[in-house]
């Protein structure tokens, strides 16, 4: 059974220390979390709450520039808290307007997976739906994953937002895909999950099949977020049975 997991971005509303969310994550079932920064946490407080709340860490999503800058720093920062996967949580559409800018987007993500590998850390990307514009009978992602051996995050939400068919894309993956962000959207908007567009069923037995370790759940604007909280563990719960 693949393990399951919140994207922490969700909660990013609740106004409480960063030990107190983890907290609160443990008590819904959730087999780990995935950071978007510590915000001014220290990383021994956090690795002390993941073990008081029974949590593993999925991945990190990390900006771009501070892996770049310094993938050793970031690299020992995470590694504190029990996490070896660092998550490239955005590029803007101009890393991927054209064949020559999707190429040159994964040469650049390729050498920072080599850098970070040095540091003991695997790197994914994550996409959102603007990669999947069209530059001449492809789109710019698939170029992107043509050129590149990245491993990615599938965004299950954002892809069929895109109008794109996130099984098959699972499919001609493979095993490229260890994190896969089970998010619904409708018309093109965060949902929570059931009640969007997306094919949740589908495509977690597509995760299944291509072999993905962790599903995280992530909700870019929920209403209320610890009941996005109690919801998303529930069903997520029930579609990984």
């Amino acid at each position: 059974m693949m393990r399951t997991a919140i994207q922490l971005y969700t909660l990013r509303e609740i106004d409480e220390p960063l030990p107190e969310i983890l907290a609160r994550v443990g008590e819904v079932g959730f087999d780990g979390v995935e950071f978007a920064g510590l915000g001014d946490a220290d990383p021994a407080d956090v690795a002390d709450a993941l073990d008081d709340a029974g949590l593993e860490v999925a991945a990190a999503h990390v900006p771009i520039d501070e892996l770049e800058d310094d993938p050793g720093r970031a690299a020992r920062i995470y590694h504190e808290i029990g996490c070896e996967w660092a998550v490239v949580p955005y590029l803007d559409a101009s890393h991927f307007e054209s064949e020559e800018a999707a190429t040159r987007t994964a040469r650049r993500l390729d050498e920072l997976a080599a850098r970070m590998e040095g540091h003991s850390t695997s790197l994914c990307y994550h996409n959102h739906d603007h990669e999947f514009v069209d530059v001449g009978g492809k789109t710019g992602f698939e170029v992107f994953l043509d050129e590149s051996e990245l491993e990615i995050e599938l965004d299950l939400g954002w892809t069929v937002a895109a109008g794109q068919d996130p099984i098959a894309l699972i499919d001609s993956l493979g095993d490229r895909t260890p994190l896969v962000h089970v998010k619904d959207t409708r018309d093109g908007e965060p949902v929570e999950l059931g009640v969007g567009d997306v094919d949740l069923s589908a495509c977690v037995n597509a995760a299944r099949e291509a072999g993905t370790d962790w599903l995280v759940y992530e909700h870019d604007a929920p209403s209320d977020p610890l009941a996005s909280l109690a919801h998303g563990a529930e069903h997520l719960r029930k579609l990984n049975e």
